[in-house]
């Protein structure tokens, strides 16, 4: 029935474009309703650079810090324990001009070790800690 004319000579090779207009209108009107909203601006209040405060012109060497599988300590590259790492993080943490602590954890060591370093350097209030990748 659907392919057959009205006066019944052959099938009918007209396409039905309803469906295919039906979609372009239901399109034409999401993209109607959400235009307005993609042009809509977003006020962010950005913090501003402050000019009083005075950067330092030499900054300190950071500290590189490397914990291995094991859980070993490595302060710049010499071997420290616990008690050593506590009291390096003290008398960095009490300097003004603080260096950045940077810590380079192996991939297979246990997440309690870092966050013991973390948590140490926290006590103390070193404020400059950074991650760093292998080496």
């Amino acid at each position: 029935m659907a392919f057959s004319s009205g006066s019944g000579k052959g099938p009918m090779a007209d396409i039905n474009v309803t469906p295919l207009v039906d979609v372009m209108l239901v399109l034409l009107i999401i993209f109607m309703i959400t235009a307005p909203i993609l042009t809509h601006k977003v006020k962010i209040d950005l913090p501003q650079p402050n000019p009083n405060v005075v950067q330092p012109e030499n900054p300190p060497d950071p500290i590189r810090l490397k914990i291995d599988q094991s859980g070993a300590l490595y302060w710049n590259d010499t071997p420290v324990d616990e008690l050593g790492l506590k009291a390096q993080i003290a008398v960095i943490a009490s300097q003004s001009n603080q260096p950045e602590l940077q810590i380079n954890a192996d991939d297979g060591v246990a997440y309690e070790h870092v966050a013991r370093v973390l948590a140490d350097a926290k006590s103390y209030g070193l404020t400059k800690i950074g991650f760093t990748e292998g080496q």
